[in-house]
C-alpha cells in the first residue's frame, strides 16, 4: 500500500490551516496534515493501492455441477488476474476513532482461464473443452480503519477494521456451451466475488503491515554533520481532528555524544497557531525558536564558531601600515608587518522569533594578531555586539536564512599597544562585519535547513509566516520529476 507514499505526508510534520490551536507536548517542530492534504494523501494511496492490485493473480478455483442432460460437469478456473480497477467515489475522515478511508462504487475488471470435463452414462469417454472468459465487477466497496499512535518516540500504525465487498458481477466468456455460462453465473459466482474480496483484503493487510515496519524502522535521530545529531523522535500521540492530524517530533539539535536533551528546553504543552493565513495549504510545518537555539549552543560547544581572516577586499588593511594613523602604537612597535583577524562567538548567539522576522544577538570578539618571522602574536581584542534580522525563505525543500546586519557596538576587551581610540576603529569593524563576518554566516544560511522529503516528493509555493515564537511554512505537496531522472537520488529525510 506505498508506505513511503503515506509516510512523504506524515512525516512532513504539519499543522493544518483550518485555524485552531492545538497543544503538543514537547514538540519543537509540530505539525498537521489538513482536509486538503489529507485528501491529496488518500488519491494518493488509492494510486499506488490500486498499482499494487492490478495484475493480482487469485487462487484457482474448482467445482462441480450435475448439468441437466450433460451429466457431472467439473469446472477448474485458473490464471484468475485482476486486469483494472477503477475508483468512481472515495473520502477519508479522521477524528478519536481513527482514520477512516471508504472506497464506494469501485469497478473491478478480471481476466481467468477455464477448463471443463464431463462425464456421464450416455458418455463414458468423457468430453473437455478450455477457453478464457472476462469479469466485471461493479459496485465494489471497500473500507479501512487505522490507528495512529507513538511508541517510545516511534509512529505505530495499526490496522482496526477493514473489509472489502463485491457488488454485481458478470461473465464474458470467449467460446463455451451456453449451459457452461449459466453454470459458471450459478455455481462460481459467489466462489469468483469471495476470491476478489479475499484477494484485496490480504493485499490491504500486508500495505498497512509494511508501512507500519517501515513508520518503526525510521531513525530516531539524524546526523546532520560532525558536530550535531538531530531529534526526530516522535513526542506524544497524533490528535486526530474531524478533518487533520497533528504531529510532533522533539525536534531540537543535540551534540554527536550527548545523550539527554539540552537543558533548558523542556516543556509540558507547546501552544501552536494552525492558521495559514487564509490560504488554503495542504501542510503547515511550524518551528519553535527553540531548535535554532539549541542548533546555536551545539555548533558554539563544537567550536565551530571560529573564522582566521588572512584577505579582504581592501588587504591594506590587514598591514600594520595601514593602521599607522589609527593606531600609532601598532605601526611602531611592528612596523610594515601583515596582520591576522581571528574572530569567534564568545557565546552562544542569541536567536529569537518575532511577529516580522528572526531576530539574532551576536556576541563577537576580533582578535587582531600581527605575523612576524612566522609568530602569530595577538596585540589587541575588540568584543563586538551585532544586532541582525534574519529573512527566512523556502528554495526548494531547505528552508534558508540571510542576514542583514540592524546595528552593532565595540569595546576594547583587552590590548598589548596601549589604549585604543574606538571611534576610528569602529569603521574598519563595519567593513570587516560588511564584508567578512556577515558573508560568512551567510554563506553557511545558504545551506540551509532541509525539511523532510520521501520518494520524490516535495513543497510547492510555500509561504513563510512569522508567529512569535514559532516560524512556520505553509505549503502544498508535489511529484519532484527530477527525483526519479536522478540516479543518485536517495531520501532525504536521512540522508
Amino acid at each position: 500500500m506505498a508506505p513511503s507514499i503515506i509516510f512523504s505526508l506524515l512525516c512532513l510534520l504539519l499543522v493544518s490551516t483550518c485555524g485552531y490551536v492545538q497543544p503538543l507536548e514537547e514538540g519543537f517542530i509540530s505539525g498537521v496534515i489538513s482536509d486538503k492534504g489529507l485528501e491529496y494523501a488518500k488519491e494518493l494511496l488509492i494510486e499506488k493501492g490500486i498499482a499494487s492490485i492490478v495484475m493480482l493473480q487469485l487462487p484457482e478455483i474448482e467445482n462441480s455441477a450435475q448439468v441437466p442432460l450433460v451429466g457431472n460437469a467439473k469446472v477448474i478456473l485458473s490464471d484468475i488476474t485482476i486486469t483494472d480497477v477503477q475508483v468512481n467515489s472515495s473520502s477519508v475522515k479522521t477524528g478519536e476513532n481513527g482514520i477512516v478511508l471508504v472506497i464506494s462504487g469501485a469497478i473491478v475488471d478480471l481476466s481467468m482461464r477455464w477448463r471443463y470435463t464431463v462425464s456421464s452414462w450416455l458418455i463414458p469417454i468423457g468430453i473437455s473443452d478450455k477457453g478464457t472468459a472476462s469479469v466485471k465487477v461493479t459496485g465494489m466497496q471497500v473500507g479501512l480503519t487505522l490507528n495512529l499512535r507513538n511508541q517510545e518516540g516511534t509512529l505505530r500504525l495499526s490496522l482496526l477494521d477493514y473489509g472489502c465487498h463485491v457488488g454485481d458481477l458478470s461473465i464474458k466468456l470467449d467460446g463455451g456451451a451456453s449451459w457452461l455460462y449459466q453454470l459458471l453465473i450459478d455455481a462460481f459466482e459467489g466462489n469468483i466475488a469471495s476470491a476478489v474480496e479475499e484477494g484485496i483484503s490480504e493485499k490491504i493487510k500486508e500495505g498497512i503491515v509494511k508501512l507500519d515496519n517501515f513508520l518503526e524502522s525510521l531513525p530516531k535521530k539524524i546526523s546532520l554533520d560532525n558536530s550535531s545529531t538531530l531529534n526526530v523522535s516522535f513526542v506524544g500521540d497524533p490528535v486526530m481532528s474531524s478533518s487533520s492530524i497533528a504531529i510532533a517530533i522533539n525536534g531540537l539539535f543535540t551534540g554527536k555524544k550527548e545523550v539527554l536533551l539540552p537543558q533548558g528546553y523542556h516543556h509540558k504543552k507547546l501552544k501552536i497557531s494552525s492558521a495559514c493565513g487564509g490560504l488554503p495549504k495542504m501542510i503547515k510545518v511550524s518551528i519553535h525558536e527553540s531548535v535554532f537555539k539549541s542548533a546555536s549552543e551545539v555548533y558554539f560547544n563544537a567550536g565551530k564558531m571560529q573564522l582566521i581572516v588572512d584577505e579582504l577586499p581592501d588587504q591594506a588593511i590587514l598591514n600594520t601600515a595601514e593602521w599607522r594613523f589609527i593606531v600609532p602604537q601598532l605601526y611602531k612597535r611592528y612596523p610594515n608587518d601583515d596582520m591576522q583577524l581571528n574572530i569567534s562567538i564568545s557565546s552562544p548567539p542569541v536567536i529569537q522569533v518575532t511577529y516580522q522576522d528572526v531576530g539574532a544577538t551576536i556576541l563577537v570578539d576580533i582578535t587582531i594578531d600581527v605575523l612576524e618571522d612566522f609568530e602569530v602574536i595577538p596585540v589587541a581584542c575588540i568584543s563586538v555586539e551585532i544586532s541582525a534580522s534574519c529573512a527566512v525563505e523556502m528554495v526548494g525543500n531547505d528552508i534558508v536564512g540571510r542576514l542583514t546586519l540592524q546595528e552593532f557596538s565595540t569595546y576594547l576587551k583587552w590590548s598589548k599597544i596601549g589604549k585604543l581610540h574606538m571611534l576610528l576603529i569602529q569603521s574598519l569593524v563595519s567593513s570587516v562585519l560588511k564584508t567578512v563576518v556577515l558573508p560568512y554566516l551567510n554563506f553557511k544560511l545558504k545551506r540551509g535547513f532541509p525539511l523532510p522529503i520521501i520518494d520524490g516528493y516535495g513543497f510547492q509555493n510555500a509561504k513563510i509566516l512569522y508567529n512569535h515564537p514559532w516560524i512556520a511554512v505553509c505549503s502544498d505537496v508535489s511529484f519532484l520529476e527530477d527525483y526519479y531522472l536522478d540516479p543518485q537520488s536517495t531520501l532525504a529525510y536521512v540522508s
